[in-house]
C-alpha cells in the first residue's frame, strides 16, 4: 500500500509543478487577480498534500495499518475534490460560465478530507507502536 501512496504523490507532484508553471505563464495573463488567486490556492494545497502523501508512504513502513492507509486515501480524495473543484471553478470563471453552487460545495468537502487525513495520520502514529 505504501508504494501506491508514493506513486500518487509523484503523479500529483508532477501535476502540481506543471499546473503551477502553466498558471504562472498562461492563467495569470488570462484571468483577473481574484480568479488567479483561486487557481493559486489549488496549486498550493495540492503541493502541501503531495508532501503529506509522501509522509504517509514513508511512515507506512513503520506504522502500517488501517489508520495510516485511511490517511493516504483521504489525502488523495482531498486533492481530487478540493483542488479539482478549484481548478474547475477557475476555468468556469475564466470562460464566463456561472459556477453552480454544487461545485462550490465540493471544495469544503475536499477540505474536510484533508483534515480527516491529518487526523488519521495522527491517530495512526499515536495508536501503533513503531515496527
Amino acid at each position: 500500500m505504501q508504494r501506491t501512496y508514493l506513486i500518487f504523490a509523484a503523479v500529483f507532484g508532477i501535476l502540481a509543478v506543471a499546473l503551477g508553471a502553466f498558471g504562472a505563464h498562461e492563467v495569470r495573463a488570462a484571468v483577473s487577480p481574484d480568479v488567479f488567486q483561486v487557481y493559486e490556492t489549488a496549486v498550493k494545497y495540492q503541493f502541501y498534500h503531495v508532501f503529506a502523501l509522501l509522509a504517509v508512504g514513508i511512515l507506512f513502513t513503520w506504522y502500517p495499518g488501517k489508520l495510516m492507509s485511511l490517511a493516504g486515501l483521504f489525502f488523495i480524495t482531498g486533492i481530487i475534490l478540493f483542488c479539482g473543484s478549484l481548478y474547475l471553478i477557475t476555468g468556469m470563471m475564466h470562460t464566463g460560465k456561472v459556477v453552480p453552487p454544487a461545485i462550490g460545495i465540493i471544495t469544503p468537502v475536499g477540505g474536510l478530507f484533508f483534515i480527516a487525513g491529518w487526523v488519521m495520520m495522527l491517530l495512526g502514529l499515536i495508536t501503533k507502536k513503531m515496527v
